[in-house]
């Protein structure tokens, strides 16, 4: 049987009809995003988005390694000396820089009961640090070091955006200078967290921090926290310690830890009336029956007197052992207001 011929006009077709396929198939190719992307610059870029006010960063392929390199330098090593002995050592970062001086953020625990400071940077040197001032209950304290030794001063950010989940990163010195310097990063995992504070005999206070977990270690304290951008946004101040618990970290606001720097900076101290008095909150029931307190079930704000310091003014206006204070001047009275 003989085969039939295909006609010159329709194997002209078929030629044409693959010819088609293939220029579409290279258009869709060449135009795919994903070729797009593999095309691009590996480096890491950042782009603010021009068409909107929301202050987020696209950030393509290296992360937050561009904002940790903006603010590298302004982060430091304090090292504290008592009587020209080495007595520990934190971090601080540079938060300002004027003609004559840069100045320097770190926790009052870091240098309290130091005689000298030596400040260690970034290009491996120390200089000598000045303590100018700071409060323990903020646990903030201001250092300045010569102008000259200033290359960067970290931009300023704010807390008042942040959102839980957001992407921040620490850098401090945990443990001594062989860490120098040591990148860590996180999410928020708490904004208004309020903790009990303590140092030494003082009677607890509240305190309202950041809580992240980014990794934070023996000698980052005073050390600085960014948001993704690289604005300073807290200072890393302490951690829970248990050996149940991993991950949680506590940093003062950058709103707090600058509201009284003017004063450090002067050399000035935060001057707080004293009441005189310890207590326990209406809401802490446990440590009232442990203590033998009876109150009544429907307070649920104040605080019940369990303490009343000898010729402090609460004793002079009559507050007595178990008197239940329910009301500051017009707000409602708890823990967090004394």
């Amino acid at each position: 049987m003989k085969k039939k011929k295909k006609s010159p006009s329709l194997i002209l077709i078929c030629c044409l009809v693959a010819f088609l396929i293939g220029v579409g198939f290279m258009y869709a190719l060449v135009n795919s995003p994903l070729l797009s992307n593999k095309n691009s610059k590996s480096s890491t870029s950042s782009n603010t988005c021009s068409n909107c006010n929301t202050g987020t960063t696209i950030v393509e392929n290296g992360g937050i390694s561009e904002s940790v390199l903006k603010v590298y330098d302004t982060v430091v090593m304090v090292k504290v000396f008592k009587n020209n002995n080495a007595a520990g050592s934190g971090s601080g970062v540079i938060y300002k820089k004027d003609n004559n001086y840069g100045y320097i953020l770190t926790n009052q625990h870091v240098i309290e009961g130091s005689t000298s400071v030596k400040i260690h940077l970034t290009s491996g040197v120390d200089v000598d640090g000045e303590v100018l001032g700071g409060d323990k209950f903020m646990d903030i304290a201001v250092i300045r070091i010569a102008a000259n030794n200033v290359n960067a001063v970290a931009p300023l950010g704010s807390t008042e955006s942040l959102k839980l989940g957001s992407t921040v990163f620490a850098i401090g010195t945990p443990v001594g200078e062989r860490y120098f310097n040591t990148v860590t990063g996180g999410f928020i995992s708490g904004i208004h967290r309020k903790v009990n504070v303590s140092v030494e005999s003082t009677n607890d206070w509240v305190q309202e921090v950041i809580q992240i977990d980014a990794a934070i270690n023996p000698g980052n304290s005073g050390g600085a926290l960014f948001d993704f951008n690289g604005d300073l946004i807290g200072i890393t101040s302490m951690k829970l310690i248990d050996s149940q618990i991993e991950g949680m970290g506590f940093a003062i606001k950058i709103e707090d830890a600058i509201k009284h720097v003017d004063a450090f900076e002067k050399g000035e101290s935060i001057k707080r009336p004293y009441l005189g008095i310890s207590y326990i909150n209406v809401t802490e029931k446990a440590a009232l029956a442990y203590y033998g307190y009876n109150i009544d079930s429907s307070l649920t704000e104040g605080v019940v007197v369990d303490k009343v310091e000898d010729n402090s003014v609460a004793k002079k206006a009559g507050i007595q052992r178990g008197d239940v204070i329910v009301k500051l001047n017009d707000d409602n009275a708890s823990s967090s207001a004394f």
